[in-house]
């Protein structure tokens, strides 16, 4: 079995003196969409910071491409192909569209590429062509997403650590937003992590999938498998059962915890 190209074995973190993340073990395919699902406060935005070197685990490994990472620099981590597109996109408001675009290629030097992958991500949003002199700030919130994905890009990552992609937006967008994911991981090879609260869209375009519930992994499978699992369809999928089954199935879930 070939090795995967992101690892995370028995990791913890901790805000302060708060786990957030409890032996955390997880492995992405290369070129698969693997997500993580959980509800709020469940440590997903956490995995995501501990993998791209934002926060350090106390205990726990973390290898890209089988070289152990954790506790190196973010911009170290970043020049490997690991690119993080955090949680409220977190855009430079007052630069343009195609300024920020051009701070996700700012360690390569190949400037001929640099400019065929702009026109790549115009491609991908041509929204973003026809805003590229506006100031980054004044865009929507979909639209500030579709640049903080394309600025992710334009570092040429081998994988891109997506945090919470639909957050705030109406279900066209997530919909065009998730076809785009798509089409990266297809026709660019990208490897995606992908933590979502939209567990139905998630696991629609995922290949496999964690549940994190209060720090700890407590399921995994193929997203094709997750989708069919009772629990998920009543707790991340909103189809509820009535009578016996529902309440067996309640008693269960607190075993999770």
């Amino acid at each position: 079995m070939a090795e995967p190209i992101l690892k995370a074995t028995n990791i913890e973190t901790y805000y302060g003196p708060i786990m957030a993340i409890r032996g955390v073990s997880f492995e992405v395919a290369a070129g698969s969409i693997v997500t993580i699902l959980g509800s709020n406060g469940a440590g997903k935005t956490t995995v995501l910071k501990t993998v791209c070197g934002v926060m350090d685990p106390q205990k726990g490994t973390v290898a890209f491409e089988g070289r152990e990472i954790q506790r190196m620099d973010p911009d170290k981590v970043m020049r490997l192909g690991i690119s993080h597109v955090p949680e409220g996109r977190e855009v430079f408001p007052f630069l343009s569209v195609r300024e920020n675009l051009r701070m996700g290629a700012y360690t390569r030097r190949d400037a001929d590429e640099v400019a065929r992958d702009l026109e790549t991500v115009f491609g991908y949003f041509p929204v973003l062509q026809a805003r590229a002199d506006q100031r980054a700030g004044s865009l929507s919130g979909g639209e500030q997403q579709m640049l903080a994905i394309s600025r992710a890009l334009m570092a040429r990552p081998k994988v891109m650590l997506l945090d919470e992609p639909s957050l705030g937006l109406s279900p066209k967008l997530v919909k065009d937003i998730f076809d785009i994911i798509v089409r990266i991981n297809r026709e660019r090879g990208v490897t995606i992590l992908l933590v979502e609260q939209n567990a139905n869209m998630a696991l629609s375009v995922g290949d496999y999938g964690y549940v994190l519930e209060v720090g700890r992994i407590v399921m995994a499978d193929t997203c094709a498998r997750l989708v069919e699992k009772e629990d998920i369809k009543e707790f991340y999928l909103g189809i509820k059962d009535q009578g016996a089954r529902g309440q067996r199935r309640w008693k269960k879930r607190k075993t999770w915890r």
